[in-house]
């Protein structure tokens, strides 16, 4: 009689996959819920704007307190899930996003906003990479991990999308607070079924960059402070000027840090590869464009066409559509032609929209 390893039974098999699904449910969940927020608050701008007393030049820092600190971080982000535990660190950082949340909807003056919506991006810095991190811990390699990776990115395109059209819902038949106020119970979902579904990764011994994450972000912020400040008091204004030097001395510091570094956030080797570095450039200059689009017009359609919220969401949609139909194509047709004429012809075709 030779041995021979058990099969498993259907009960058995159709437990895995229930589990499975529910752990992808809350992989999912968290990465929209934070991919949502960069987005749903466009809608609300308006009505912040009235209630909170900004004027229009700093009503861009409700937007870019939560890039900035979002982007600046996640690299970090990343980091801390692998030296202290995947799970227990995405569960921070949902709780964390959770309460900025909450205190972002319970804000009475402009300033208290702008430090939640930061705090929102540390949260999701935090929450975001170590989601994308537990996919390779929790599925097996192969069509498992592949679906799962696949919901993934398909929740990261289309968040934007959602985010704009509730938004509008959120706003129109309830308040502006309630843009932040629904991540408050679909954050604690997400941090109480974690355990449930999701196993704890090992830990792995490194090097926390925090200089380089602090230098970089510090340094973007004063940049685009620069930049904020000079529409308003001129490009010779002295504090615009300072900002502007800062800027360079924190961003030149975080060169110098990572180039140093055993094991930088950001390796600069990266940006040898011509093809890597013409790349990010052109995602650079795409997504500040798409997301001052979205910034400005979202403005234009409230106060100048008069649209009621939820019109002004909808206004979004084929936008967001046509990301997601080009994006979805592009990848089919990639591996034939390339991604050089994707490249020139996705940015010519952005540049004849936004002109238009």
């Amino acid at each position: 009689m030779t041995g021979s390893r058990a099969t498993p039974t259907p009960t058995a098999t159709a437990h895995d996959r229930h589990r499975s699904g529910l752990a992808l449910l809350v992989i999912a969940s968290c990465q929209l819920m934070v991919v949502l927020d960069v987005t749903i608050v466009n809608i609300a701008l308006p009505h912040m704007q009235k209630d909170l007393g900004f004027s229009t030049e700093n009503l861009s820092w409700v937007v870019n307190a939560y890039t900035l600190t979002f982007g600046g971080l996640l690299l970090l982000g990343g980091r801390l899930g692998d030296i202290l535990g995947r799970r227990r660190v995405f569960i921070f950082g949902v709780l964390l996003f959770v309460f900025a949340s909450l205190l972002g909807g319970l804000s009475q003056e402009g300033w208290q906003l702008l430090a939640a919506r930061s705090l929102q991006g540390v949260g999701g810095a935090i929450a975001s990479p170590t989601a994308l991190s537990l996919i390779t811990t929790t599925f097996r390699e192969g069509p498992e991990r592949n679906r799962a990776f696949g919901v993934f990115a398909g929740v990261s395109a289309g968040g934007s999308a959602i985010g704009l059209l509730a938004g509008g819902m959120l706003v129109e038949w309830l308040d502006w607070r309630w843009v932040l106020f629904v991540n408050v119970p679909i954050g604690l979902l997400i941090a109480f079924a974690t355990p449930r579904f999701i196993p704890e990764s090992e830990r792995r011994p490194g090097h926390f960059d925090v200089a380089g994450a602090l230098t970089s972000t510090a340094g973007m912020v004063l940049l685009v402070y620069g930049f904020i400040r000079a529409s308003e008091e001129g490009w010779t204004d002295s504090i615009t000027l300072g900002s502007f030097a800062a800027a360079v001395v924190l961003l030149g510091t975080f060169i110098a840090i990572e180039s140093r570094s055993r094991q930088p956030i950001t390796p600069l080797a990266l940006f040898r590869d011509r093809n890597r570095a013409g790349t990010y450039t052109m995602m650079l200059c795409l997504s500040a464009a798409i997301f001052g689009m979205f910034f400005f017009l979202t403005l234009f359609v409230q106060d100048v066409l008069d649209f009621s919220p939820l019109r002004a969401g909808l206004a979004f949609l084929p936008v967001s559509a046509v990301i997601a139909i080009s994006a979805g194509l592009a990848s089919q047709l990639l591996p034939r032609w390339g991604p050089k004429p994707f490249m020139v012809v996705g940015a010519l075709l952005a540049a004849a929209g936004l002109g238009w």
